[in-house]
């Protein structure tokens, strides 16, 4: 009986190495002969490690299904634009995309309290408590779908880290900076510390570091980061205190967005088995990229580049600056107070305790 468990597990196992090989050709095929739905999927990922994940994901899903379902994969800007993602799915031009959740919040502002924020909620398994214990995810669904989209459910990937030509050691080191930042409340708290924000997509750091249009950019985590080439272009990594690697975004989260059309077609069947893989490749996603960033540390250290972290006082004015930014972003809309609200009480609460009442005396939320 074991002998044969474990046949059957190392076929299941060569079955995944190969789709990878197979599933990028395959779909087409599918769909020609009539057998099943191809979906065109973009993600957000320009490059190394992230996009690998998602595509060898991407790539399994036909053989999950029986052919059902397959996903086209394409990386970032290889249809639209990253900013351009939303109306292309608006538009069919793509099924679903795998984007950055903050990018969502030009059309849907409650979309700032779906991913991480400035000393927000600072752990992905928090953030997993709001969206399937707390009724985050209902609220997203009824957000996304007034866009008439369907969001499918969160995805982790880690900390963002900064890249700086010049050492930060401390938040008076913001100051005077050029800084990419990704908008919203991260790019308004460093502007309140004195940095000149920008909001570039990520495939455009890299160039801007290199002329100098910038000389700090925030991006994702080490293994992306290094094999995007930030090492040939900063010298400098700053993180926040042993322990609290970013606290301006200590998670960051993408999503599955999918077309209301594209999605209604689907069968309640195999509606169900995408809302579960997704969840299970939240996980994976994750796990993967936090083994990559352990190997990518190494090389950073090897490139010269030297990590510099941020003090408990750097944290404590960071919050002082930050908590009125979050009740002016809540405060812009009435579903982003509701979203934020079930996050405040559970950050207040006594699980967490990030906040306390002293630190949002004077503030209200206009529910």
């Amino acid at each position: 009986m074991t002998h044969n468990k474990t046949i059957s597990r190392r076929a299941a196992l060569t079955g995944l190495a190969t789709a990878g090989a197979a599933g990028l050709s395959a779909p087409a095929i599918a769909t020609a002969q009539g057998q099943g739905t191809t979906w065109k999927v973009q993600t957000s990922w320009p490059g190394g490690i992230g996009l690998q994940i998602f595509k060898d994901w991407a790539a399994s899903i036909q053989e999950k299904t029986g052919g059902e379902l397959a996903f086209e994969s394409f990386g970032a800007n290889d249809v639209v634009g990253d900013f351009q993602l939303y109306d292309a799915v608006k538009n069919g031009v793509l099924d679903a995309v795998n984007p950055f959740t903050i990018y969502a919040q030009g059309i849907i502002p409650a979309a700032m309290f779906l991913t991480s924020y400035p000393m927000g909620l600072r752990n992905p398994h928090e953030f997993d408590v709001f969206y399937y214990g707390l009724g985050g995810l209902e609220m997203a669904r009824e957000l996304y779908a007034e866009q008439n989209m369907h969001f499918v459910g969160p995805i982790h990937h880690g900390p963002n880290i900064i890249h700086s030509k010049v050492p930060i050691r401390s938040v008076d080191d913001f100051a005077g900076r050029k800084m990419r930042a990704p908008g919203g409340m991260v790019a308004e708290l460093f502007s309140a510390l004195g940095a000149k924000t920008t909001l570039l997509p990520g495939s455009e750091i890299f160039p801007a570091l290199e002329k100098g249009t910038i000389d700090v950019a925030d991006y994702v985590g080490p293994a992306v980061n290094y094999a995007l080439g930030f090492s040939q272009v900063t010298d400098y990594i700053s993180m926040g205190p042993p322990g609290f690697m970013s606290v301006y975004q200590p998670v960051d989260i993408m999503d599955l967005t999918v077309g209301m059309d594209s999605w209604n077609a689907l069968s309640d069947e195999m509606k169900q088995f995408v809302e579960m893989e997704v969840h299970s490749y939240s996980d994976m996603h994750h796990a993967a990229i936090q083994k990559a960033d352990q190997e990518a540390w190494e090389k950073f250290e090897a490139d010269g580049t030297e990590v510099t972290r941020l003090g408990q006082t750097d944290v404590e004015i960071m919050t002082e600056v930050a908590v009125p930014i979050w009740y002016k972003y809540a405060n812009r809309d009435k579903n982003a107070a509701r979203v934020f609200k079930t996050q405040l009480d559970y950050m207040m609460s006594g699980s967490l305790g990030y906040v306390t009442p002293d630190m949002v005396e004077g503030q209200e939320l206009d529910l």
